[in-house]
């Protein structure tokens, strides 16, 4: 007798009041452990069941000769069976492809993929379908890379119109801040931004927005654009005369709130930068030393690039902060050049907090003609080096001869005391001589700051 569960192959017992046996489910092989090492093997079908025993493997037949070419003919391999291994095996490719198959699973599927063609196919299609599953990757692009592909382009091919130098690191930073207002939506246009800097002996600031940023370094590059003979981007509303930074921007902000959205902002500053660019290109250093007025007082074209550039910096820097977006300081050669300019407007920074009464008076000359008094500034880390400023005299030249002080400052931290960021009793800074020297130094780069 068979079990309960167990049928002989017979037919059921016809009667009607007895049910047929349905046997019970059975498991699944992959639960039965890992998986075996040799195909099983197949059981016999009874009708073609002879009684005989198992059947030695014939003997592989030798290639007859191909009756043209004379030379032994190829003999087809039989298709590998699709027994239960292959289905077990076919059933993983999902996991495996996802790489989620244990070590055991991995080497068995592999195996299998080399003697089974349709396998492979699937595991090649459910590989590329993995592929569009991954996250995508962080589409923004190294800030350096514009900067790498432009060198490696000039350096197979010069360019017949090259930038000048000088302008170089306003080229690089309007085209970092252009990538970041690319990713900004229109709700992050209205991002209430800070605006910092330095007046007197105490630092100062005033509430804004992104757009009101862009629109404050739109309004202040129309003064280098129009001394370029370039359109000003404040048209018709122009203030009269020769205006400083702080009533363009104010004149600006005044101007109807649909002029401050994005399309009316972000296109007008970039065709302005590219205008800026290309102009300086063509005429190259013959208009360097040309006077651009900034209201109270004048820069060279060279100086007024780099002025624009190190604001570009330090605004763009305030954006990035406002929505949360990492931003990277200027290459080494372009923030050299933006602290050298910083250290060559000390010494009038420093006469004019004389002037105002914050500053202590000059050391009286001894012997007309004579330097004076110097501070040696060390800038320490990228862009940094070694200038010595003039403290009795803003038309003389320091030397490290008469040096009297010295100051170790961080390159970063130097240019965030320059923009007006942190205060001079914040800078953390590497004290060595007459105090009160370095206190008027410290002073007076943090009154560079401006709106």
């Amino acid at each position: 007798m068979n079990g309960p569960d167990e049928w002989d192959g017979r037919e059921l017992p016809g009667s009607p009041g007895e049910r047929p046996r349905i046997p019970s489910p059975r498991t699944a092989a992959e639960d039965h452990g890992p998986l075996p090492d040799e195909l099983p093997v197949p059981v016999r079908d009874p009708a073609s069941d002879t009684g005989e025993g198992p059947r030695e493997p014939e003997p592989e037949r030798e290639a007859e000769p191909d009756p043209v070419t004379g030379l032994p003919a190829a003999v087809p391999r039989p298709a590998p069976a699709a027994g239960p291994q292959h289905r077990i095996l076919k059933s993983l490719l999902g996991a495996w492809a996802l790489s989620a198959c244990s070590a055991e699973e991995t080497a068995a599927v592999e195996a299998h993929l080399t003697d089974c063609a349709s396998c492979a196919d699937e595991a090649l299609r459910l590989r590329d379908a993995v592929g569009l599953l991954h996250p995508a990757d962080s589409l923004d692009l190294d800030p350096l890379l514009r900067s790498r592909v432009l060198e490696g382009c000039l350096g197979r091919r010069p360019a017949r119109i090259p930038v000048p130098e000088w302008a170089t690191p306003y080229d690089a930073e309007t085209a970092k801040l252009d990538a970041l207002l690319r990713d900004m939506g229109e709700a992050e246009w209205r991002t209430p931004v800070r605006l910092r800097w330095f007046e007197g002996e105490r630092p100062v600031g005033r509430d804004s927005t992104v757009a009101g940023v862009m629109g404050h370094l739109m309004a202040v590059d129309g003064l280098v654009a129009t001394a370029l003979g370039l359109p000003d981007p404040l048209g018709t509303t122009a203030p009269p005369g020769t205006p400083g930074p702080l009533v363009r921007t104010e004149t600006f902000w005044r101007t109807p709130a649909e002029e401050h959205s994005p399309p009316a902002l972000r296109a007008p500053w970039r065709d302005q930068s590219y205008a800026l660019i290309r102009q300086v290109s063509f005429a190259g250093d013959r208009v360097a030393e040309l006077a651009v007025p900034y209201g109270d007082f004048r820069l060279t074209l060279r100086d007024a690039f780099l002025d624009r550039a190190f604001e570009c910096w330090v605004h763009a820097g305030d954006i990035a902060e406002a929505v949360d977006y990492p931003y990277v300081p200027p290459a080494a050669g372009h923030l050299h050049l933006m602290v050298d300019l910083a250290a060559r407007l000390l010494p009038s920074a420093l006469a004019d907090r004389r002037r105002a009464g914050l500053a202590a008076p000059p050391q009286r000359l001894v012997e007309a003609g004579a330097p004076g008094r110097t501070l040696h500034l060390e800038i320490e880390g990228n862009g940094g080096g070694h200038w010595y400023i003039a403290l009795d005299s803003p038309a003389a030249l320091g030397t490290p001869e008469r040096t009297v002080a010295h100051i170790a400052l961080d390159s970063a931290e130097f240019c965030q005391l320059a923009a007006g960021h942190i205060s001079p009793e914040e800078a953390a800074a590497g004290q060595n001589g007459e105090r009160d020297a370095i206190r008027d130094v410290l002073f007076a780069t943090a009154s560079l700051s401006r709106l």
